[in-house]
């Protein structure tokens, strides 16, 4: 007797409603990430505003910015009545920049700071009000400054995060700023906003930031931003180690060598 099987169903979706999905975009995520780049474009915008950039009526749009917003990629100030992309975005922004040519094109110029300073090179980028250490080279002195991968530091109290924010605009510094405050670490930190314009000119002005134990007594940072094609701070690089070895005269001359370096790293990553 011969027994016959009926053919297995084949897994997964047809062939051709396959090609179907490829073909035609998913309008609910086309919209939400055209909202989403008009909204990059623009840093902040009012509803109304961002409704007639993107061509759509303002309930819809607002729609889509209370789901941007339930991730984390859209922040609604309550003051202002802005919206503006949020940390969500700048996260999945971070991954790319992680394994983009960054990380890679830092390590040469860094290694080479760290030789002709003494001092560990420190390679960050800014997360939320924070500076997270993505990258280091470390000094070959037996004291010395060592950050982990992934380390957070507050952007005031950073050399690296007043070495960005020297760079930014008024309006984003003092976002920042309520968003985060200026906690105090040690009795260095710069904890009034008077004090710390003054500190952020005056970085702007030479090209570089200087942390005067600021965050951990006893240590202190050299930093300059690196800036992208449109001229903004995306990432900064720095030298740290002890206070005693950060005389005025090697602060006077390092200060410009991590200024070259940063714009050495720029010009790499095509900025």
């Amino acid at each position: 007797m011969t027994v016959e099987f009926a053919d297995k169903p084949k897994r997964g979706r047809p062939r051709s409603a396959t090609a179907a999905a490829v073909a035609q975009p998913v309008q609910a995520l086309d919209r939400g990430l055209t909202i989403l780049s008009a909204l990059a474009r623009h840093r902040s915008a009012t509803l109304s505003a961002l409704a007639r950039q993107v061509e759509m009526p303002p309930s819809t749009v607002h729609r889509f910015l209370a789901t941007l917003q339930s991730h984390g990629f859209a922040d609604f100030d309550g003051q202002t009545q802005e919206w503006s992309v949020g940390i969500g975005a700048f996260r999945v922004g971070n991954t790319y920049l992680r394994r983009s040519n960054l990380v890679e094109a830092a390590q040469a110029p860094m290694r080479q700071l760290m030789e002709q300073t003494g001092e560990t090179a420190n390679l960050g980028i800014a997360d939320q009000g924070f500076i997270v250490f993505i990258s280091q080279i470390e000094s070959l002195n037996p004291i010395r400054a060592m950050f982990q991968a992934g380390a957070r530091s507050p952007m005031h109290a950073s050399g690296i995060g007043k070495a960005m924010l020297a760079h930014l605009g008024e309006a984003e510094v003092e976002q920042t700023l309520r968003a985060n405050g200026l906690p105090k670490f040690t009795e260095k930190t710069l904890t009034s906003t008077e004090a710390l314009w003054q500190d952020l000119a005056r970085a702007k002005a030479r090209g570089w930031s200087f942390d005067n134990e600021e965050k951990h007594t006893g240590m202190c940072c050299i930093a300059s931003a690196i800036f992208d094609r449109e001229g903004q701070p995306v990432a900064g690089v720095s030298v740290s180690g002890p206070a005693q070895r950060f005389t005025r005269e090697m602060v006077a001359k390092t200060g410009p060598m991590v200024k070259k370096v940063a714009a050495e790293i720029t010009g790499i990553t095509g900025a």
